[in-house]
């Protein structure tokens, strides 16, 4: 099976390099500076000690080089979503499968809706940081996820170390995945890497806010969600908010992330790039205005975001969005 990439990022290389180190035929298409960077070749390393190297793979910046692939894997930012279907619609074989690796709930629709034919929804379950120099390391544990297609080559996602966990019931696995992604702002605001900012019992208190308002208006709006955790969805704020010794000792497994991990809004809001904030918190707000209903703390943290880079301490955070839930 001929495998295209179109986004080769942080994301995208990472997959694209274990895919070719498990014998994939492989095509990266991104952006020059990055076809520059890996030309020598790519190192993909993950938080448990694993390493591959491949040599330097197909490259393109153009959509036409995908006209062969017989599976696509879309993995550029949200807000390039409906751009991306517009480049490749011409581009792709007619029975080519394309699966949108992205975050947020809406980006299969979307590149749907532009590429005229059907997507499968997927989700990328761990952090992955580009160190530069072709070298791109998987931070966090988790697997990835997509909509249940007998065509997927699920034997060489094995082969890679990538397990591809299939689902019948994906908007559950995004609505879920979403949940866990609330922190990505959190994280970017505290200017601290993952470990250390969720180390801090005030910083989980803030997720555990914005996780709750996600919790009540799914339920209100019937709208389940999958277990992606050993705990259920909705005892995480509990445990969130318990003191650090007891939340060390009962969700270590949280705490399991490489030190230096940090969230992609953290590096998208420290580079002045667009980040993914409105695709992420901005369901929340989305959600609650359906409803007729409001998400404050949500709300509150996409304003902080678009603020811009301010380095904000637990304790002043927790402040500011406890405020937020408070009647003006």
């Amino acid at each position: 099976m001929r495998i295209a990439i179109f986004g080769a990022g942080a994301v995208g290389c990472y997959l694209g390099g274990r895919l070719a180190a498990a014998g994939g035929s492989v095509l990266l298409i991104g952006r020059a500076r990055i076809g520059t960077e890996i030309a020598q070749g790519l190192t993909v390393t993950d938080y448990r000690g694993g390493r591959a190297q491949v040599g330097a793979l197909p490259f393109a910046e153009g959509p036409e080089a995908a006209h062969e692939a017989d599976l696509v894997l879309v993995c550029v930012k949200s807000a390039a979503s409906a751009e991306a279907a517009q480049a490749l619609r011409p581009c792709l074989a007619p029975d080519a499968v394309v699966v949108s690796f992205q975050n947020g709930l809406r980006n299969a629709q979307t590149l749907a809706e532009g590429l005229g034919r059907p997507v499968l929804p997927g989700m990328v379950g761990f952090n992955v940081a580009a160190q530069g120099e072709g070298r791109f390391h998987q931070g966090t544990q988790g697997d990835l996820h997509v909509a249940r297609d007998p065509r997927l080559p699920a034997a060489l996602f094995a082969r890679a170390g990538l397990a591809l966990r299939q689902h019948g019931d994906m908007p559950a696995v995004l609505r879920a995945k979403l949940m866990l992604n609330l922190n990505n702002a959190i994280n970017a605001l505290s200017g601290v890497p993952l470990q250390a900012e969720l180390s801090q019992r005030d910083y989980r208190r803030c997720l555990a806010l914005a996780q709750e308002e996600w919790l009540t208006l799914t339920a209100r709006a019937g709208q389940p969600l999958a277990r992606l955790t050993p705990l259920p969805a909705s005892m995480l704020p509990r445990v969130l908010r318990l003191p650090d010794s007891l939340f060390r000792r009962l969700a270590g497994g949280m705490l399991r992330i490489d030190p230096l991990a940090r969230s992609s809004m953290a590096d998208d809001l420290a580079l002045g790039r667009q980040t993914e904030i409105d695709w992420i918190n901005g369901e929340v707000v989305r959600l609650a205005e359906s409803l007729g209903r409001d998400a404050p703390v949500n709300r509150r943290l996409m304003g902080l975001i678009r603020a811009g880079r301010r380095i904000w301490p637990a304790s002043a955070l927790l402040t500011e969005l406890s405020a937020a839930r408070r009647p003006a």
